[in-house]
Formats: structure tokens, C-alpha cells, sequence
């Protein structure tokens, strides 16, 4: 195993991302479709924030309840993304090793870090990245 070993080889390169104006149905949206997690948050292009599925399961009492739909809507419609997401979420290099951003996902409660390089936002990288990788390293059984 390589422990200098660049993120670059295991994030997700093709980044979907929301603005902040847009509504919340929107990341719900595109967590359903796209079957993920986690979406940085842009304002320009600067990375204003991240939002998870987890946040909006915070929200939301659809999964609590049976015929609650028009709650969650409501309460959806109500708050912003700014209101909801981890403000000025840490981000880190797409030159850093794998190793290090295990330590990050060990000591910090990240599950998902935007990744950066010279021209913005590059990619991201999760726990399940990480974990897919150590698998691979010992080989599948």
C-alpha cells in the first residue's frame, strides 16, 4: 500500500453541486437521482457550504410518519439551503494522500470533503472512498 498515494485516484471527479438559491426540492432531487450523499454548495464559484442527505433527513418526517408528505414539503419549502447546509465546510487538496485524509475522516465527523485544486472545485472524496480502496488493497475474498 502506498501511503503517499494521491486522493485523485479514488474521488469522485464529476461533482454535482447546488447553488445556494436553489430550493431544497432541488437537493433532493438530485440525491435521488444521482443516488448520493453529499453536495458541496456554490455561490459563484466559491464553495459556500455542503449538504447531506442526512441534513435534510433531519428535517423531514416523511420517513417517521405515514401520510406526511405535504409537512415535509411545507417545512422544505420554509428553509433555505444556507439555512440547512454545514457553512464553509472544509475542504482539502486533490494532492493529498489517502492517508491523510483517513486521519481527517478519523479525528474530524466528516463523511465527505470537497476537494480542491489551482482552479476550484475539483472533486470529492467519502468514507466509502476510503474504505472501497482499503478493501481493494486486500485483495477481494
Amino acid at each position: 500500500m502506498n501511503q503517499s498515494e494521491s486522493i485523485s485516484h479514488i474521488m469522485t471527479k464529476t461533482v454535482i453541486t447546488v447553488d445556494e438559491r436553489d430550493g431544497l426540492s432541488r437537493v433532493i432531487e438530485l440525491l435521488r437521482k444521482h443516488n448520493i450523499r453529499h453536495i458541496p454548495v456554490k455561490n459563484g464559484k466559491e464553495i459556500s457550504g455542503i449538504i447531506s442527505r442526512t441534513d435534510i433527513n433531519r428535517l423531514t418526517f416523511g420517513t417517521l410518519f405515514d401520510n406526511q408528505e405535504d409537512s415535509d414539503q411545507a417545512v422544505l419549502d420554509m428553509l433555505s439551503i444556507p439555512q440547512v447546509m454545514t457553512s464553509k465546510p472544509r475542504t482539502v487538496l486533490s494532492t493529498a494522500s489517502i492517508k491523510e485524509i483517513a486521519e481527517i475522516f478519523i479525528h474530524e465527523e466528516f463523511h465527505a470533503l470537497p476537494v480542491v485544486d489551482e482552479n476550484g472545485l475539483s472533486g470529492i472524496v467519502t468514507t466509502t472512498d476510503v474504505i472501497k480502496y482499503l478493501y481493494k488493497q486486500f485483495g477481494k475474498h
